[in-house]
């Protein structure tokens, strides 16, 4: 690889993708459109922190608008598409469908659509554990995943089957990687491991729905950007597990570990569980591998301390963060 796209750059992990193409001496062009998905400071942050690097280049496009996104193709030649914009999020989803269409699977068939035309024979997509909900755990790629349980899943699904489409006719080799779930500094406010951070440490009563028993495979952010770019290897069309790997942590677990980090005790506000939340998520990743050459590094008590550093050094503007739920 010497120049890449990368959509979504803005976001979690695209940031931290970003970064490492870049240590590797590789051009990225990143587009994003910015969105008020969840609070503007940290992707201000975030993309402020890219653009100090040398070989990056941004571009404020959605990626829902494909004469926008063409100018993009018109002025550079990619070797790889990293195409990690997305509308994340199961709850939101269910209020607002159309806007995880666009995004997700529109939005992802104009980027094959471009490929196409401009000759770029590699895409990388992010897609989602989310789509495993009801089957047994851990989760295999070879799972029937035809249920989703919320828009969000349903427009990852609708992306991943696109991705097969124009492979199978247009020869575009396609690793569609699923995420389990992500977390690390700058993350997003909307997920369990930054808002459980700022509660405890400010005494807010964490919000926790169901019985706090419901148990996920947090994957640390810099793992998860390493298996995107080792995803970048030609494999034709393959769909990978990328998580933790390690034992499935139940919430209440994880409060406890973030209690002794910060030295705080936390307050329990209990809600009653949603229809469209997984219960549980454990990834099987032989498959990563095998075929990618990845596994994670970062333990989960490891990825806290990070996490929790970073948040006390930005401490000052990130305590002001709107937490959603």
């Amino acid at each position: 690889m010497k120049k890449v796209l990368l959509t979504g750059a803005a976001g979690f992990i695209a940031t931290r993708t970003a970064f490492q193409l870049l240590d590797d001496g590789i051009e990225v062009v990143g587009v994003d459109n910015l969105n008020d998905a969840y609070d503007y400071r940290l992707k201000e942050h975030r993309l402020g922190e890219l653009k100090k690097r040398d070989g990056f280049e941004f571009h404020k496009i959605d990626i829902g608008d494909l004469a926008e996104l063409r100018t993009v193709f018109e002025k550079h030649d990619f070797d790889v598409v990293f195409n990690l914009a997305a509308r994340a999020g199961v709850r939101y989803s269910i209020e607002n469908p159309h806007v995880y269409m666009q995004s997700n699977a529109q939005g992802c068939l104009n980027v094959l659509e471009l490929m196409r035309e401009f000759g770029v024979k590699k895409k990388t997509l992010a897609s989602t554990s989310s789509l495993y909900a009801g089957q047994p755990m851990p989760f295999v790629e070879t799972l029937p995943v035809d249920r989703p349980l919320s828009p969000y899943a349903s427009s990852k699904k609708a992306a991943e089957v696109m991705c097969y489409t124009y492979h199978h006719l247009h020869q575009i080799d396609v690793t569609v990687l699923r995420y389990f779930t992500v977390y690390g500094p700058a993350g997003r406010p909307d997920m369990a491991p930054f808002r459980f951070i700022k509660w405890i440490d400010e005494g807010t009563p964490i919000t926790i729905f169901g019985d706090g028993k419901q148990s996920r495979d947090f994957t640390y952010v810099d793992d998860i950007a390493s298996g995107t770019i080792a995803a970048a290897k030609p494999v034709g069309y393959e769909i990978v597990n990328i998580g933790g790997g390690q034992r499935p942590v139940d919430l209440l677990e994880l409060i406890s570990t973030m209690e002794d980090k910060l030295g705080k005790k936390a307050t329990i506000d209990w809600k009653p569980s949603h229809a469209a939340d997984m219960k549980d998520t454990s990834a099987n990743i032989e498959k990563a591998e095998s075929l990618l050459g990845w596994k994670p590094q970062v333990s989960l008590e490891e990825g806290i301390d990070r996490t929790i550093e970073w948040y006390l050094e930005n401490k000052d503007w990130v305590s002001q963060v709107d937490v959603q739920l």
